[in-house]
């Protein structure tokens, strides 16, 4: 178990609800922003797709905030891949019978499955939190958006024929699984204690989103539909502000700041 955790709910200086509209809303317009202008205007604006997914990671990782501050522990780093196992089902049906309105049946679908998951834990394993199934469905949805963003931004389209032969069957798949779980579950799991802030918290995920977007657009060198340049050093961007806002929030909260140095010779020696 990873220690720490506030216990019984999470202080919040941003209402979740705001954090809902941002990740929901500003993953969903910026998914299809990109495959308009994609279409459109050329691929350079694939980029677009990786500014939804990290909507959608912030969204996510304050919705796993709020549920493993009841003392998930292990379940920090569980619920982030929970988050992207059921996104990766409720996107391949989504985007397979959905046609244009992929995204949308896709993030539908996977809220379905978010609810019924908490309710299981909840009902049946008897975890008892309060707000599991409101977080399991966030969470789902958010996991679901990042995958159709990341996506996009790595072959310029949700269509599933293209997201088929791009992205399942070369693997890619996996990495936007990993990148996409860990930016959701890393920045509760990098910040919790009884110091853990807010603010810190969604400031890593912007900055664990900012290298999905990275890695995205280094995957897209190899897509015909997007453009990996406008991608990465967006991309670059995103995480040097984010980071160094970061850092700021750690030298705010923390006692001292001080150098470690190496480590003593003595302990050197010994080993």
């Amino acid at each position: 178990m990873s220690a720490g955790g506030s216990g019984g709910g999470a202080a919040e200086a941003i209402p979740q609800n705001k954090l809902i509209a941002f990740g929901a809303a500003g993953g969903l317009i910026a998914i299809y922003l990109s495959y308009f202008m994609v279409q459109f205007a050329g691929p350079a604006f694939s980029f677009i797709g990786a500014l939804g997914a990290i909507c959608a990671i912030v969204w996510g990782a304050a919705a796993v905030r709020r549920v493993a501050s009841y003392g998930l522990g292990t379940g920090v780093p569980s619920i982030g891949m929970l988050a992207l196992g059921m996104g990766v089902v409720a996107t391949m049906f989504g985007l397979a019978i959905g046609g244009i309105a992929g995204p949308i049946v896709a993030f539908v679908t996977a809220m379905v499955i978010g609810l019924v998951i908490g309710a299981l834990a909840n009902r049946i394993i008897g975890m008892g939190i309060p707000i599991m199934e409101q977080s399991t469905t966030e969470i789902a949805g958010a996991g679901t958006l990042a995958i159709v963003g990341l996506s996009t931004a790595m072959t310029g389209t949700f269509m599933f024929d293209v997201v088929l032969t791009e992205i399942i069957a070369t693997g890619y798949i996996a990495l936007i699984f990993i990148v996409a779980g860990i930016a959701i579950l890393h920045p509760f799991n990098a910040n919790l204690g009884p110091d853990e802030k807010q603010d810190r918290t969604l400031t890593t995920g912007f900055e664990k989103g900012a290298i999905a977007m990275i890695m995205a657009g280094i995957v897209s060198a190899v897509s015909a539909g997007a453009s990996a340049a406008p991608t990465i050093v967006i991309g670059l961007a995103i995480w040097y502000v984010s980071f160094s806002q970061y850092r700021n929030y750690v030298v705010r909260d923390a006692y001292d700041v001080v150098g470690t140095g190496l480590l003593p010779k003595e302990e050197e020696e010994s080993e």
